[in-house]
């Protein structure tokens, strides 16, 4: 086919020849950029500090828990006994605080122990949503360690989690105090609340940062819903409404 008979190229053209092609999509350009820049985690921060300011957070005692997420592909992967990387889940790590609302969160590979994801250091503590320290921390008995315990106790903070059966060392938590155990199902609760955003089911991000944006974003959602169930969120007042 000769060049005068040739179909014109579709889509918009411009004095100097050029067409214009197809740009990614703008959605998730934005949503990479709010990942990497820190403006989701900041929005949900200032959403957690009003709610606290508010009342509807209570740090007197916080739960903490750990599940497995399926990932597809990408980063944080784990490895075998033979040191070999395989990427069959994800760990996805989060501490509510009394009434079960997200207070931090934490992506990692499936490999490390939850307590070690909740050891005293940075950044575990520094992800957390609000600037006080909780009080009390529960969790089941993955968490029974005395390293960790001695460390939550330098900063103020008590670990309440049952003692393992094959425990060797003297016990050191009271029944009294164990009583606070039975309300652990709120952080079973919060992963129920974040498992109903498909998103977050299956990982399908290649890049773990994408991923905890995804769940930066679900945490948002919540405490948004339960603002709006409270009746406290005013969307031509709120400085928060400015920045979403």
């Amino acid at each position: 086919m000769c060049g005068s008979c040739a179909p014109a190229p579709s889509g918009p053209t411009y004095p100097s020849g050029i067409r214009r092609t197809r740009l990614a999509p703008s959605a998730h350009r934005r949503f990479q950029r709010w990942s990497a820049d820190g403006t989701l985690e900041r929005v949900l921060e200032a959403l957690a500090t009003d709610l606290k300011e508010r009342g509807g957070l209570d740090l007197s005692e916080c739960f903490i828990d750990g599940t497995f997420k399926w990932r597809r592909k990408g980063q944080m992967c784990g490895k075998n006994q033979a040191g070999q990387r395989f990427e069959a889940h994800g760990h996805s790590w989060a501490l509510a605080d009394r009434f079960g609302l997200p207070l931090a969160v934490r992506a990692a590979s499936a490999s490390p122990h939850e307590v070690t994801l909740v050891a005293p250091s940075p950044p575990t503590l520094d992800s957390r949503f609000v600037t006080d320290l909780p009080q009390r921390l529960i969790g089941d008995r993955a968490y029974d360690a005395d390293p960790l315990d001695a460390g939550l106790a330098a900063l103020g903070v008590e670990m309440i989690a049952p003692q393992r059966r094959n425990r060797k060392k003297p016990k050191t938590q009271d029944g009294r105090r164990l009583r606070r155990y039975q309300r652990r199902w709120k952080v079973e609760r919060l992963f129920a609340w974040r498992g109903n955003f498909r998103r977050l089911v299956v990982r399908y991000e290649r890049h773990a940062l994408n991923f905890l944006g995804f769940v930066h974003l679900g945490c948002i959602l919540i405490l948004l819903r339960v603002l709006l169930r409270q009746g406290l969120w005013l969307a031509s007042r709120h400085p928060v409404a400015r920045t979403l």
